[in-house]
């Protein structure tokens, strides 16, 4: 286990996986802080109850503004491939963390199997936002920048030897 700062509120999981409706931009988004915040101290995986592939008015892969955002930060999401519960290829997580009811409720069945801690945090949809490409943007921050906070109160940062 890493080591935390004191303004952390214990010690860090092992592995944390993050759920959403379908994993195309929160549920990624999540993982992929969690990775800058933690990189290889933790194991880090998203999914979500669809992937949203199979639907006509979806492009293969993450949503385009989600990818956008994260590059800001220094972390490439271009890469991720959306998949759904049944597409996990480890189910032995210390916390699920659901981003949406829906995932939650899902999370809280299968967290009888899996003998996890299962929490909800409730986490806008910057899709639903129309507008200028910039006023889309800023919502995608928002989320992600509401997600970097959560992730820092629930798991402080690494302390590293350079600080």
């Amino acid at each position: 286990m890493a080591e935390l700062t004191p303004a952390s509120p214990g010690p860090l999981p092992g592995a944390v996986l993050f759920t959403c409706n379908l994993n195309r931009v929160r549920s990624p988004m999540a993982a992929g802080l969690m990775k800058l915040r933690f990189g290889a101290a933790v194991f880090v995986d998203s999914c979500g109850l669809h992937t949203g592939t199979a639907r006509d008015y979806l492009p293969p892969g993450p949503d385009p503004f989600g990818v956008v955002v994260m590059d800001e930060l220094g972390f490439d999401l271009s890469g991720h491939e959306p998949k759904n519960f049944n597409d996990l290829e480890d189910t032995s997580f210390d916390v699920v963390i659901s981003l949406t009811p829906g995932a939650h409720h899902r999370a809280t069945e299968l967290a009888r199997r899996w003998a996890t801690e299962v929490e909800y945090w409730p986490t806008a949809d910057p899709t639903v936002v129309t507008g200028q490409r910039e006023t889309v943007l800023q919502a995608y921050r928002d989320v992600r920048d509401a997600l970097d906070q959560r992730l820092a109160a629930r798991f402080g940062h690494v302390r590293t030897f350079g600080g």
